[in-house]
């Protein structure tokens, strides 16, 4: 499958770097040589030095027979008309980045249905939603859901005194409606057996119905944690705007700080009770002024990777309970959480598992990277002919990287076990090993889509 990229910036290599490691045929184009040099002297693909909106670009024989155009520049409008561009010329399917927040909220179903754009990328929402959906979970390093809403996917930290750690989980007590699907041990992944046991420091991930999680992840929350009451968020660019009249509409008492007067203004005007601060985050008067110590939680989401992890320190240092920072650059996670930042999000990886779901079509439904990158869980539907059909799991051959953890069947969620049999149509969801999801994926796919 070949797949055209128009942008070569930080989203764009991102995006040719996952899919080239998908072994799919990547061309890069983008007018910036210094950008193109970089993409071609570290990845396996094909650069185009030209304007990616241009219908002559899109005529070149390298482009004009690809399977999917992918317009994610920084320039909306551009990404637009590539896409149309992109569909007059025979691409039969087009991703457009589109950051402005109007278009996203207001227009976007016109903008799908007459500039016949099939996937709208927007990574500040995309974001947005995933900081909301932690923050509801008081003990959630990240939270996933799926089939429509009716499983989810929680993340935790084991801590030292939790009552679940070093049981074996054939004798560990836990609801029949929840699994243990993986475990992250000193950069590890693990799929857990009746012998293994949760122990501190792990991260954690449970599966099961939405009810049931949220209150067994209350298991995991320390005593004298309190229910979400303030949120401090520090930036208010897209990700900011979008964050905080979500949480303002939950009644969460929210403070934004930024130094421009102007988004300041702009997230005001969306916050029914909240307040937008004109200041700097990194002055200690006024982060103890605005109460650092007395949030719940400080959201650092500033456009400058370094400010967001000085930020999170300061906050820890003057007290702050739960710190979530946002990353452009993938390869900060792991620093940033082994400092001390409990939850560290990487905007880009988030906006490219949604591309990396579209591009393996053949019933995924969705990706979720997990451990930057390390895993995924990935929802697909089973499709007809499949190898994995008509045989119980434990026969099916299924490679030792990945755990079947959950299925749908109708409307009713299933937790498998060996003995299980799945049927074209089931929804499922996959624990895998990032570098073993090609190879897992075949099984779920029907013959012919090999």
């Amino acid at each position: 499958m070949r797949v055209v990229i128009v942008g070569a910036g930080k989203l764009g290599y991102s995006i040719a770097e996952l899919l080239a490691n998908e072994q799919y045929d990547i061309v890069v184009v983008d007018r910036d040589e210094e950008r193109l040099e970089a993409v071609k002297n570290t990845l396996d693909v094909l650069t185009v030095s030209a304007n990616g909106a241009s219908p002559i670009t899109l005529d070149d024989p390298d482009i004009r027979g690809a399977d999917i155009l992918i317009a994610v520049t920084a320039s909306d409008e551009v990404n637009m008309v590539a896409c149309i561009i992109a569909k007059k010329h025979g691409i039969a399917h087009t991703i457009a980045r589109i950051r402005d927040m109007e278009s996203v909220s207001e227009a976007r179903e016109y903008l799908k249905k007459n500039f016949d754009i099939d996937l709208m990328l927007n990574p500040e929402l995309i974001t947005a939603l995933e900081i909301n959906r932690i923050l509801m979970m008081p003990a959630a390093l990240n939270v996933e859901d799926f089939a429509d809403g009716r499983l989810r996917l929680f993340e935790t930290k084991v801590r030292k005194n939790s009552p679940l750690a070093n049981i074996s989980f054939q004798e560990l007590e836990m609801p029949s409606s929840i699994l243990v699907g993986m475990i992250f041990r000193d950069h590890r992944m693990i799929i857990p057996h009746g012998d293994d046991c949760l122990m501190p420091d792990d991260n954690a991930y449970f599966i099961g119905n939405p009810k049931d999680i949220e209150k067994f992840s209350e298991t995991f929350v320390q005593r004298d944690a309190r229910r979400l009451r303030r949120v401090m968020i520090i930036g208010a660019g897209r990700a900011g705007r979008f964050l905080a009249p979500m949480l303002d509409k939950q009644g969460v008492k929210v403070k934004v700080i930024d130094k421009n007067r102007e988004r300041c203004r702009l997230v005001a005007e969306k916050l029914d009770h909240g307040l937008a601060i004109c200041g700097d985050g990194t002055d200690i008067d006024l982060l103890t002024e605005e109460g650092v110590g007395e949030a719940d939680v400080i959201v650092c989401i500033t456009e400058d990777d370094k400010l967001n992890l000085m930020l999170a320190l300061l906050a820890k240092h003057l007290g702050a309970k739960k710190t979530i920072v946002r990353v452009a650059r993938n390869e900060y996670v792991d620093l940033m959480e082994k400092v001390g930042v409990d939850v560290v999000l990487s905007a880009r990886l988030l906006s490219a598992s949604e591309v990396l779901a579209f591009a393996r079509r053949g019933g995924v439904i969705s990706v979720s990277f997990l451990e930057g990158a390390k895993a995924e869980a990935v929802e697909v539907i089973v499709q007809p002919d499949a190898p994995v059909t008509g045989l119980a799991l434990m026969e099916a051959g299924l490679p030792r990287e990945c755990l079947v953890c959950a299925y749908v069947r109708g409307t009713e969620v299933h937790i498998p076990n060996g003995s299980t049999v799945l049927q074209p149509g089931d929804q499922v969801i996959l624990f895998i090993e990032t570098q073993y999801a090609q190879k897992v994926m075949k099984y779920f796919k029907g013959r012919e889509q090999k």
